[in-house]
């Protein structure tokens, strides 16, 4: 009998290229799925809520996959952390009906940029965090992130090579606030996300903060539709990928 099993994965993204599996390259979906065949003796097909690039991390990243192995869920999931390297954890593994399926049945997803806000650099958290040496007005950054919220043209923060032909996303909360002083995390949840999409903005913000733009110019930004106008794409080892809803 087939049966369904869900995986809530974290990872450090700092050594792989990114979740999806391709050539000359070792990913985090790569990884997994080896392990999984040794487990189940069978090759297995693993899909995710979505991808992340090269460098970006998950705290709960969704995969799920099809198999006929009669292991508990439950267990699957300590084998797979008993094999799997120190910076692929699977936070949790159930049997669910045949039809969910970790993209499709989303409702909403949650990302998390950290910025590092100090003059001095971290070394600790140089791949988790955007190191930003400058003050920047957080009060105005905030301002501004609110003209985000709703269902929008997203055209402006979208990667110039991005594949997807709507721009159109609903974005539900943005967040911005100060933690322990030198790093300031922006929490942002929407139905879906265009490629760099996270990325694209927090560095446009970022102009704001530092006094680059104001926030009525990126109101104006953001009308445009037009990426050249908007800020630089922020790195890729600030963004976590916080939680997949359904």
């Amino acid at each position: 009998m087939q049966r369904n099993i869900k995986l809530v994965i974290e990872y450090d993204g700092s050594n792989y290229h990114g979740w999806q599996t391709q050539p000359n390259a070792i990913t985090i979906q790569e990884i997994i799925e080896g392990k999984l065949a040794i487990i189940t003796q069978k090759k297995v097909n693993l899909v995710a809520s979505g991808r992340t690039d090269t460098g970006v991390h998950a705290l709960g990243q969704v995969a799920n996959f099809y198999t006929q192995s009669t292991i508990a869920a439950e267990s699957l999931g300590k084998s797979l952390n008993s094999l799997l390297p120190p910076d692929i954890v699977i936070r949790k593994a159930e049997e669910l009906e045949e039809s969910f399926h970790a993209r499709f049945s989303a409702r909403s997803k949650v990302y998390l940029f950290i910025i590092l806000n100090d003059k001095i650099p971290s070394a600790i958290y140089r791949n988790y965090s955007w190191h930003l040496p400058f003050n920047l007005d957080i009060d105005k950054m905030r301002r501004s992130a609110s003209f985000l919220i709703g269902e929008h043209d997203f055209s402006c923060f979208k990667s110039s090579d991005s594949e997807n032909t709507d721009p159109i996303r609903d974005l539900m909360d943005i967040n911005l606030f100060r933690n322990k002083d030198r790093f300031i995390h922006i929490r942002i949840e929407a139905n879906g996300f265009l490629k760099y999409m996270v990325r694209n903005i927090v560095g446009t913000l970022m102009d704001v903060g530092r006094n680059k733009i104001s926030v009525s110019e990126f109101n104006a930004i953001f009308q445009s539709k037009d990426r050249t106008k908007a800020g630089v794409t922020a790195p890729p080892q600030g963004l976590f990928l916080k939680e997949v809803k359904y």
